[in-house]
Order: structure tokens, then sequence, then C-alpha cells
């Protein structure tokens, strides 16, 4: 009879995640829906009537050039993703995860201490079976000439990166099982609040705590390129105090530029590797590009909509780690009663780790999709802001060759790519769109590129 009560407590906590989570997602499939800017181009018939054809500004040298690039990657690409998949699915889903976290932290009492070992030791058992991924990837760089990394420094990025990763899932999987162990039903509500705030506050500090672990920045210096660049900020009416260079010619040959943070962290970035090699009127189209991310507010916007989808994903976890059938796969199994054990049940011992873990990273690659589509629109918006404010289609499509030629883009990506990978436009359909873009406003058309 005792059990009772509680049992009936515990179907309410799981109705009311549920309706949160439905409540939520419906949200965010909302706002993706009416705001996401489905004709990036006023007046544009989506689709264009430029024509998408490589061929037409790119040589059959360019264009073997780039197929070649992208058969080298791909096995590599799909191959890391099945075995990734596949070894934290095992770990997840079956009793392997728990018994290798309860292995390793065996010696461990403090919860918070095991939370945190786990989270350490799962990450980097996960980044060391991607690492000869990771090598084959670095090396078809090289063949291509793109990296200019030594092997040593390139090393000492991959501890970095792990390093990065390990002060996230710590810090995010220690506040999560807290809430876990001291609220065991609604530790959800808690949760969905406080992931919120935790993507908010890591994209608004990402430029200042973690670019920095990567890259040196230091001011643009002063010249005609930085008093043009900045007079177009102040012209597009985007406050911008600074433009900063990265040093990116100690790891690539690759040309970029992006814009990160918001607020007081907002910063726009050119790669030096741009401003070595490229005339400063297609420095200003890419700039301009760029302010058009910071006019629109493409970062918050992102951010807002990233912490949503989190809280809404967390009130669906709280289902999902209420399933003893899954727990029982997982090898996390609740005491008689579902009362034994830590503080939350089963859900709060930290042999969960594995499971979580697995769950966010399916979660993670089932949204793929969707936000690359949204972020194609996104960019392609920004390509029309880039060419409303300089008004130089012709820029425009010989700078997207250029990017295009330099960075080996892929010129005809095939639907699975871009599912899974294009956060952008293809250089064809973005010249294409500068093409549509003079035709709409009566100037003349960007010439083939072709060379």
């Amino acid at each position: 009879m005792s059990a009772e009560p509680g049992q009936a407590a515990d179907r309410r906590s799981r109705r009311a995640a549920a309706v949160a989570a439905v409540v939520l997602f419906a949200a965010v499939g909302a706002v993706l829906a009416f705001t996401t800017p489905w004709n990036p181009m006023p007046g544009h018939v989506p689709g264009g009537a430029a024509p998408v054809d490589p061929a037409r500004d790119f040589s059959a040298a360019e264009i073997a050039r780039s197929r070649a690039f992208d058969a080298a990657l791909a096995p590599r690409a799909y191959t890391s993703l099945v075995t990734g998949l596949a070894l934290v699915l095992v770990l997840g889903l079956t009793p392997l995860g728990s018994r290798f976290i309860a292995w390793t932290t065996a010696r461990v009492r403090r919860w918070p201490l095991r939370v945190a070992v786990a989270a350490v030791v799962l990450t980097t058992l996960l980044r060391l079976a991607a690492l000869p991924f990771s090598v084959w990837g670095e090396a078809i760089l090289r063949r291509y000439g793109l990296s200019t990394q030594s092997w040593p420094s390139w090393l000492v990025d991959q501890a970095k990166s792990l390093g990065v990763t390990w002060v996230v899932w710590t810090l995010a999987l220690v506040l999560l099982y807290w809430a876990l162990r001291r609220f065991p039903r609604y530790w959800w509500t808690g949760a969905a609040a406080g992931g919120f705030v935790l993507v908010v506050a890591l994209s608004f500090l990402y430029p200042v705590v973690f670019e920095p672990v990567f890259n040196k920045f230091h001011s643009l210096p002063q010249s005609r390129l930085r008093t043009d660049l900045l007079a177009m900020a102040e012209r597009d009416g985007v406050p911008v105090k600074d433009v900063l260079v990265a040093d990116a010619s100690r790891r690539t040959t690759a040309l970029n530029a992006y814009v990160s943070g918001f607020g007081s962290t907002r910063r726009i970035v050119v790669y030096d590797t741009l401003l070595k090699s490229t005339p400063a009127p297609r420095v200003e189209a890419i700039v301009a590009h760029e302010l058009g991310h910071a006019k629109h507010a493409d970062v918050l916007y992102g951010t807002l909509i990233g912490a949503l989808g989190v809280s809404a994903a967390v009130c669906l976890l709280h289902l999902l780690l209420g399933s003893p059938r899954l727990l029982r796969r997982a090898g996390v199994v609740p005491g008689p009663g579902g009362g034994a054990g830590p503080p939350g049940g089963a859900t709060g011992d930290p042999r969960s780790v594995a499971l979580l873990i697995a769950l966010v990273t399916v979660g993670m690659q089932l949204g793929g999709p969707v936000q690359n589509l949204i972020s194609r629109q996104i960019e392609a918006r920004a390509d029309a802001h880039s060419l409303d404010l300089t008004r130089d289609p012709a820029t425009f499509a010989s700078m997207q060759h250029e990017l295009s030629v330099r960075n080996i883009s892929d010129l005809r990506p095939d639907m699975l790519e871009r599912v899974l990978y294009m956060t952008h436009p293809s250089a064809p359909e973005r010249i294409a769109l500068a093409r549509d873009w003079a035709r709409l406003h009566g100037v003349p058309e960007p010439p083939p590129q072709r060379r």
C-alpha cells in the first residue's frame, strides 16, 4: 500500500514531463517554421532564374579536384559516423558501459567525483576510438595542401579539444545528477531551466573563454581596409568596435571569416589567410556577409532556439530514463520497488552516465539535418545581405569562386551529404543567387568565373 502514492506521483511527473516536452518541441517547430528565411532574398523566386551549374563557373580541373577531395573524405566521414554511433550505443544500451563506469569509479566514494570520473573516462574512450578517423582526415587535408600543422601541433589541438569536452560534459553532468538526486521525481523541471541557461551562458562565453584556447587574435591593423570595414558596419547600422584576425595560417590554408558571441562578446573574425591572399573588395564582401549575421542576431537566435530545444530534450530524457526496460538493458537495474539504491533511484546512479551520453548523442544526430537545413537558409540570407550592402554581385561571385577553390568545397553535394553535413549553400548556388540579385536590381550579372 505504501508504494501506491509514490507510483501515482511518478505517473503524474511523467505525464507532466510528456506534456512539457510536446509543448516545448511544438514551440521550437513553430518558431523555426515562422522565422526561418525560407525566401532569403525578398522579391526573389526560390530556386532562382539563374541555373545552378558548376561547369559555368569552375574549370574541369577544379570540378575534378573537388570531386576527388570529396571522394577521399566521404569514406572517412561515413565510417567515423557509423563507428562512433555504434560504440556509444553499445556503451549506453548494454551493460558494458555501466560495468566500465563501475570499474573505473570503484575507489571513488563521493558521487560528484564518480560522475566527473565517468564523464572524463567515457569522453576520453570515445575520443580515442575516433582518433584513427581524425588522423585519416588530417592526412587527407595534408595531401590536398589544406593543413599546415605538424603532427605534434595537431595532437596538442586534439588534447585541447578533449579538455574542453571534459569541462563541458563534467559541468553539465554534475549539475544534472545533483538535480536527479535532490529532486528524484521533478528533477527535469530544474534541469530544463538549467539547460537553457547553460546553453546561453556557453554561447556568450565561447568567444572569450574557448576560442582563445585554439587561436590567437589581434585587432586588424590600422589600414584602408580596416577603415572601410568599420565604415561599412556603421553604414549598415551594426555596432562593431573591432574586427579581429585569427592566426589560422598556423593550422590551415583555408579561407574563412565568422561571427560568434552576442551582446558584449560579439566579434567578427577573419582568418589571416584571407587577408594575405584576397583582394580588399572580396574581403569586404565576406565581412558584409558576417555583418548580415550580426544585423539579424543569428548567433543569439540560434542560441535561444538551441536552448529551447535542450529544455524540451531534458523533458523527454526524463521519460526515457524512467523506463525500467531501458535501465535494465543498460545494466543500471532499479532496486526492488524502485526505492533502493542512490537518491533518485537508478537514474541517480553514476553508472547511468553511459546511457545518458548515448541518448544525448542520438538526439543530436537526429536533430542535425534540421539544424543544417535552417543554417543553409540563414547563410543564404546573409549572402543576400552582403549583396544589398556592397551592391557588387561581380565581386561577390568572384569571392565565392575563390573561397570554393581554395577550400576545395563540394560543388555537387549529393542528398546524403547535404542532409548530414552541409551548413552552407554550395558555391554554385551562391553564385546563382548573386546573378538573381543582379537581375532583380537591374545591374549587370556576374560573368562566368571559369578560367
